[in-house]
């Protein structure tokens, strides 16, 4: 029987085993989930509220249990609690808006005699490929709105979270969700790519690589089913001559090295002006210097491992590149297993970089950050929009107007100010360039898991 195995950063423990499901058994669950959806749609919006409501009750009464089990599968440390927060404010949000983001829009030219609007009807079956870096948070942006719209969701969750999945079953099953509506099934990428080309799922959202994007169309093609795609990241921020740097210094470091820098809109680069530039960077290396790095289990730790050693191998690589190009490391901290071939990672902050080094260019998705001296707005923009990926972008100043200015220039689906690495689930959720395409939460979230349908009645014979 084939199998997935969870690897703990914690210790390189098996940390959890998981048959992966038969080819029977994935058709099975996809002939339960069009059998049951056909009757959910038809289940009013406030039914389906209470439903969303009950799972998310079922998840946080677990919060004590779920915390270390996040710490063991992919390394955030036990002191930061879990994604509850987050996880609580976008599926209420997503609730509350559900009946008027859903209900139909009439024609705006009346007619006499008739009747003419269009409905907003499920799209069917909907799959949710999640990540494991943010592993409910990301996996709830797209099941509690594909359900809210009448859709049945089926969950393949990543190797590395593989318990996330059940909690989320187990969760919806307490709830009482009628069945075969929201199902968790382990699969591997051959039975993934088979189960999407087979025309039998009508949406799916994927969050992960470019090159994983790129393969979630190349094995959906010519099915004609809907894509949401929220790939790379390399995400800027400009500090402004103007912007309380205290304020700036704390959510950055925060933005940057959270989770161990593994976010999808965590910062990677930062762009100060110069008559600023020599005290943010002062106040960076500080704020740096006080994470400790070490088991996620322990409550003093403030860093834990990167979820796989690879993942932090390519940051001691990016780092060593941008040394031998004359880049300066301002941490260089000693923590124990912090070596090749070790998910312990210390972090990082380099200056004197340019975008000829890779640590500027391409996704780190890690706990390294350079910072570099601009002299003016075109500059910053200029290099803010150097990178094949857009999903946010933070500016610091003191005038709204100004950084609105600035973000109708910058090629991102989100434009901060004044803070970062944040999803307001009243906001849409979206990127450009390589970052994918698509888009989540908001009410243009549930016009991205529906489709349009008009009808035009004569009323009047």
């Amino acid at each position: 029987m084939e199998t997935v195995k969870l690897k703990s950063p914690v210790d390189g423990s098996i940390y959890a085993e998981r048959p992966i499901a038969t080819d029977q058994a994935i058709n099975a669950a996809v002939e339960r989930a069009k059998a049951a959806q056909e009757k959910w749609a038809e289940t009013p919006i406030v039914e389906r509220g209470k439903y969303m409501l009950a799972m998310l009750e079922a998840l946080v009464a677990v919060t004590d249990e779920i915390v270390p089990e996040i710490a063991w599968q992919m390394g955030r440390p036990v002191r930061y609690g879990g994604e509850f927060g987050g996880v609580r404010e976008r599926t209420s949000y997503m609730v509350e808006i559900a009946e008027a983001a859903l209900k139909p829009v009439m024609a705006s030219n009346p007619k006499d005699g008739f009747r003419r609007y269009v409905k907003k009807v499920p799209l069917g079956v909907v799959l949710v490929i999640a990540p494991w870096n943010y592993p409910y948070l990301t996996a709830v942006n797209t099941i509690v709105p594909a359900l809210m719209a009448g859709s049945a969701v089926i969950l393949k969750h990543a190797a590395q979270t593989l318990l996330v999945g059940e909690r989320f079953q187990q969760a919806f099953d307490k709830a009482g969700l009628p069945k075969g509506l929201f199902q968790n099934l382990v699969m591997n990428h051959a039975q993934t790519e088979t189960l999407l080309g087979s025309g039998k799922i009508d949406h799916v959202n994927f969050t992960g690589s470019v090159a994983g994007g790129r393969a979630i169309e190349k094995a959906a093609a010519g099915t004609f089913m809907t894509l949401g795609l929220e790939l790379g990241g390399k995400d800027p921020a400009y500090v402004l001559a103007d912007a309380k740097i205290d304020h700036a210094v704390a959510n950055l470091v925060d933005g940057a090295f959270y989770n161990s820098g593994q976010c999808c809109c965590g910062i990677e680069r930062v762009y100060v002006h110069e008559k600023v530039y020599d005290e943010f960077v002062e106040g960076f290396i500080a704020e740096t210097r006080n994470y400790v790095v070490g088991n996620p289990l322990d409550q003093a730790t403030t860093m834990g491992p990167m979820a796989q050693a690879r993942f932090a191998d390519l940051i001691r690589e990016q780092k060593a590149e941008a040394l031998r190009k004359g880049a300066k490391a301002h941490i260089n901290m000693r923590v124990a297993n912090d070596e090749q071939g070790s998910p312990y990672l210390a972090p990082e902050v380099l200056t004197e970089v340019d975008h000829q080094m890779s640590v500027m260019r391409e996704e780190s998705f890690g706990p390294i950050v350079g910072i570099m001296k601009v002299r003016n707005d075109e500059d910053a923009i200029a290099l803010m929009n150097d990178s094949p990926y857009g999903l946010t972008a933070s500016i610091w100043t003191s005038d709204t107007e100004h950084a609105a200015a600035i973000g109708d220039r910058v090629e991102t689906g989100t434009v901060f100010m004044n803070r970062c690495d944040y999803l307001d689930p009243a906001l849409v959720w979206t990127g450009v360039k390589d970052t994918g395409k698509g888009a989540a939460l908001s009410a243009i979230g549930y016009d991205n898991l529906t489709r349009p349908k008009s009808y035009h009645l004569r009323e009047a014979i």
